[in-house]
């Protein structure tokens, strides 16, 4: 099969085919979601806390981001893949995100990196992609500010909040951002903002609407220790092998099963 790539996924929006993304963080689960036919695998900055065992994502370090997504990249030859700039990797400037970014394509095999915030990240957006370095763009809750936004909350319910989240959306993909990642906001406005923009969106927690779909894969088999957030689901329940629960996942968004309701947050 042909290897996805950014364009393969802008296809897809124009279709209305569902895209499929999952994170991985080694080459086992790499190689397993390449083989279940996965669109795109995110090596996320929350192997702080599924594989490190931190609180939050903001320990992590770019040596970390490095060293995961190259070996998620040796057993990923098709998928497309998206990794994280850690915290305070990429805030300061934009030839420091550059220098960053740099490393995970370079050292990690990243073809896309993904870094949070909004309207004040357009210009460092806009300097990588200058540069060659294609950006994910990540709004609504955004881990990395965690303390900042008073814990893990639903982002964008009041209208003045939701204006500002579709503003920022705009400018990120003005600046040339070539994904958006949507987390923790209310389905009516995730599906606003997909209808709005050219490129794909990726909802976590925003409802049915997005172009497509990430959930964290320990939290959809069920295995991470904690408590997993609502927008999830436990896809090993009733499956009786991992690769068939990422099967069932993938089946699942490409017909529009998940999320469901149940999983999703309302304006009201």
């Amino acid at each position: 099969m042909k290897p996805v790539t950014l364009t393969t996924v802008r296809e897809m929006k124009r279709r209305g085919e569902k895209i499929t993304c999952l994170t991985a963080y080694d080459y086992s689960f790499a190689s397993l979601l390449e083989n279940a036919g996965i669109d795109m695998i995110m090596v996320g900055d929350s192997l702080g806390m599924v594989m490190q065992g931190h609180d939050s994502t903001l320990p992590v370090s770019v040596a970390d981001m490095v060293y995961h997504a190259r070996c998620v990249a040796r057993g990923a030859k098709r998928a497309l893949i998206i990794v994280d700039l850690p915290f305070m990797s990429y805030q300061q400037s934009p030839a420091h995100a550059f220098a960053s970014a740099g490393r995970l394509m370079q050292k990690g095999g990243a073809q896309v990196v993904k870094l949070e915030g909004g309207e004040p990240m357009a210009e460092t957006v806009r300097f990588l992609v200058e540069r060659g370095i294609p950006v994910c763009a990540h709004l609504g809750l955004t881990p990395q500010s965690v303390h900042q936004l008073g814990g893990y909350r639903v982002q964008g319910r009041e209208a003045t909040a939701a204006e500002k989240i579709r503003h920022d959306a705009k400018v990120l993909q003005e600046a040339g951002a070539s994904l958006l990642v949507l987390e923790a906001v209310p389905s009516e406005l995730a599906k606003t903002i997909s209808s709005d923009l050219e490129i794909p969106t990726i909802g976590i927690g925003a409802g049915p609407d997005c172009d497509g779909q990430v959930l964290v894969l320990q939290d959809m088999l069920g295995i991470y220790p904690r408590p997993s957030p609502k927008f999830s689901k436990n896809f090993m329940q009733g499956a009786d092998s991992v690769e068939a629960a990422v099967k069932s996942y993938i089946a699942a968004v490409k017909s529009g099963a998940f999320p469901g309701s149940e999983h999703s947050f309302h304006s009201s």
